[in-house]
Parts: structure tokens; sequence; C-alpha cells
């Protein structure tokens, strides 16, 4: 349990429980719910814990090769609407497809890019979205896999656009990988994006797209989204108004 592995580390460095309590920013009994199994912890809480520990935050959601320790989302003061949890997800899966389009034609033919990375473009576009502008560009439903996020829609557009000759499914190696990748056979129908939409989807692409398989999906297994759902849940849009500096893409400073 978390709880356990949370006491051991904290007597394995001979630390007191006041001492976990005030770098945590909490009282003693809260902490000692902690490690009782009485309390969750929040995403901040982890951080901070694994920063304590020496130890990456990767490291001590996998302890004891324990996948999905329970985190829970704290509130924070940078929640930018008092209604964003009755918010309806907007699915467009033919925006869904002309945005898949898009990248097919900026970046598809980097080595680097097979499905993997695809499902983690499309992943970070939507939900960078959603956390700059409060709506969604596709909308679509990412689950949380061993690989990272993966948009479940994804498998049922590319089978359509293969059999409509819109995108080519070739196999090749990255280094010594089996990987799956698609070609464009027709351009994106950009009238269906908004200039904001194309500059957006540019700035994830400029930023991410030259991350390997792993790089990408390491990199999104440490956004809040993914933190805190558990092995084939959905993630959560609003969760991205839960991000830490490092990931978050909002200035909201602005928001506010």
């Amino acid at each position: 349990m978390l709880a356990q592995f949370i006491q051991q580390q904290r007597n394995k460095h001979d630390f007191s429980q006041e001492y976990m309590a005030s770098a945590l920013g909490i009282s003693r009994p809260t902490y000692m719910q902690i490690e009782l199994g009485g309390r969750d912890i929040t995403v901040t809480e982890a951080h901070k814990l694994a920063e304590i520990f020496g130890m990456t935050l990767e490291n001590f959601l996998a302890f004891n090769n324990q996948k999905d320790p329970k985190i829970i989302l704290e509130k924070e003061k940078k929640a930018p609407k008092a209604d964003m949890e009755v918010r309806v997800t907007r699915k467009n899966l033919e925006k869904f497809k002309q945005v898949l389009l898009y990248i097919l034609e900026k970046v598809g033919s980097k080595p680097n890019v097979g499905e993997t990375v695809l499902n983690k473009l499309l992943y970070f576009i939507d939900f960078d979205y959603f956390e700059k502008f409060e709506e969604n560009l596709m909308g679509a439903t990412y689950i949380k896999n061993h690989h990272g996020p993966t948009p479940v829609e994804l498998k049922t557009v590319v089978e359509r656009m293969k059999k409509n000759g819109e995108i080519e499914e070739v196999k090749s190696k990255y280094f010594t990988h089996e990987q799956k990748k698609y070609l464009p056979l027709k351009r994106a129908n950009l009238s269906l994006l908004t200039g904001q939409e194309i500059e957006h989807i540019d700035e994830v692409l400029a930023r991410l797209s030259d991350k390997n398989a792993n790089e990408i999906s390491e990199y999104s297994h440490r956004d809040v989204p993914w933190l805190s759902r558990k092995s084939g849940e959905a993630l959560s849009y609003e969760s991205v108004f839960y991000r830490d500096e490092k990931y978050s893409v909002r200035n909201y400073d602005d928001a506010l």
C-alpha cells in the first residue's frame, strides 16, 4: 500500500512525522491519516513526497511495481470558472479527422512519428487547447493505458480514412522497433479549423513532435490528467486546470 511505502521511506530517512507534516504544509494528525491509509494524497503532495525522499515522481508512483496508486486532485486557485464541473465535452469527429490529416502533413514523415507518438500529439493538442481556451478543439475521449493517453476514436477514424483513400498505413522500423505509420493521401480541409486552432496545433507540434515514442509516453505519464486516473479510465479534461508549472500552457495571472 502507498501508506506503508510512505511510512517505510520516512523511517528509512529518519524523518519525524512532525517534519513530514511541516514539509507538506499540513497538520501532524492529517499526515498521520496518510500513513494510516485514511487519507489520499494530492498531486502536489505526491510531487513533494517524491522530492523529500530523493526520487523521481515516476519511481514514487511506481513503488513496489504498483502502477496506479490513488492520487486525488486538490482544489487550486487557478480553476478559471465556477461552472467548470458541469461543462460538456463536445466531440467533433470531422475536425478530429482534419487535425489528424494536418498532423500527418506536417510531421507524419518524421521517422520517430509512429502511432504511439501520434496518439500523444493528439492528446496534447486536445488537452492543451482546453486549458488555454476552456473549450474543446476535437473533444475526443482519451483512455489511460500503459503507453499513455490514447484516443478511443482513432481506430474507427483511421479505418474509415483508409477505406476512403485518405491515408495509407505503412509498417516500418525505427531503430530496432517495429512501427506503424500513417501517411496522408489528401490535404486537410483547413476551412474547418480556425486560425487560433491551427496556431495552437503548430505550437504543440513544434514542442513535441521530435520526441520518440518512449520520450513522449514518459512525458505524458507525468501530466495530471494521466496521473489522476486508473488504468482504463477516461481522462478528465477539467483536470488540466490542476497541472503544475512544467505542463501548464496557460498564463493564469492574465486569466484572473
